[in-house]
């Protein structure tokens, strides 16, 4: 009930507790609660950070939980803020890209010989971009809003792998969704080890591939993969590119750890959040427009965490994640 506020259940076991025990030792709260005291300490942790168990005005060196009423109220207005905070910046982001949209019609309808390079196929196109990945001499930058299957690519024949072992410098967003393949993630933390930088965010406006900040490749049709595309050199083009790139590189979030590493027991950042959202109630059509993935994707993931789990029902894999303390 309280899982949107950080509130979970185990957490607000405590807080009950100290609610209406406020002169008991963690140990005594223990014991009420039926749970270890080393754990009693974390929860108690994240109430001081909730800002529910905090100093007494009297006793500096005491703590008391805070009424419900003050602190739950405190606490959903926070965060409200953020939550409204995130939306001014997707609106933001929003806006930027229907811009860049506008602007690259634009573009589509003033080509240029000299300037634009138009190719009809997807074979032509990615023949072509092979050859320009060649003739890289610095950086080689990609937004890939590319699917699982389109992610994976075998070790030997992947024309990101040639790009490092050259010493191009190799930037990378994917969408997080790819993170439900362990095989996608597999690859991306194989170009993480050999020098790749790569990150990922919830959504991406088109696929864009920039060569040494000279050469930016876009789809000739967003919505179809298969039309083709068209390589600018314009200096105009190129810096709405790189700007657009920018905007979603320092907005993305970094995929690895370098001190963790292929961690089979960590939970990837969709699981977590598909988790997250359960524990509060959620249901698979919520989560998936939630998370801006298709309902299939939501249920794959729910599907794959109570295999993982050995849960057969919704209930037994919230149980089984609580032991683990994922959620």
């Amino acid at each position: 009930m309280l899982e949107p506020l950080g509130v979970d259940e185990a957490t607000f076991a405590v807080y009950h507790a100290l609610l209406s025990h406020p002169d008991s030792t963690p140990e005594q709260i223990a014991a009420l609660v039926n749970r270890p005291v080393t754990r009693v300490h974390e929860l108690m942790t994240t109430l001081r950070r909730l800002e529910l168990l905090v100093p007494t005005w009297t006793d500096p060196e005491a703590e008391h939980a805070v009424h419900p009423r003050v602190g739950l109220t405190g606490l959903a207005e926070r965060r409200r803020t953020e939550l409204n905070k995130m939306l001014g910046e997707l609106k933001e982001a929003e806006a930027s890209a229907e811009v860049v949209a506008e602007q690259y019609n634009e573009l589509l309808t003033a080509r240029s010989s000299g300037d634009v390079e138009v190719l009809k196929g997807r074979a032509n196109a990615s023949r072509r971009i092979e050859e320009l990945a060649l003739k890289a001499r610095d950086t080689f930058w990609g937004l890939t809003p590319a699917h699982v299957e389109d992610v994976v690519q075998v070790a030997g024949s992947s024309p990101d792998f040639a790009l490092l072992e050259r010493g191009i410098k190799l930037r990378t967003v994917y969408l997080q969704s790819m993170t439900i393949s362990k095989q996608a993630v597999e690859y991306a933390a194989t170009l993480h080890r050999l020098g790749g930088k790569v990150r990922a965010t919830p959504t991406l406006p088109m696929r864009l591939l920039i060569v040494d900040q000279e050469i930016a490749i876009m789809p000739m049709d967003p919505d179809s993969p298969t039309a083709g595309a068209v390589i600018h050199r314009t200096p105009a083009v190129i810096s709405v590119a790189v700007a657009l790139f920018d905007a979603y590189w320092s907005r993305a979030a970094e995929m690895f750890d370098p001190d963790d590493r292929d961690d089979d027991n960590q939970l990837t950042p969709h699981e977590s959040e598909v988790l997250r959202l359960l524990a509060g109630g959620a249901k698979d059509e919520q989560v998936a427009r939630l998370l801006g993935i298709s309902l299939r994707t939501a249920r794959r993931i729910t599907a794959n965490l109570s295999e993982r789990l050995d849960a057969a029902s919704r209930f037994e894999l919230g149980v089984a994640a609580a032991k683990r303390g994922w959620v």
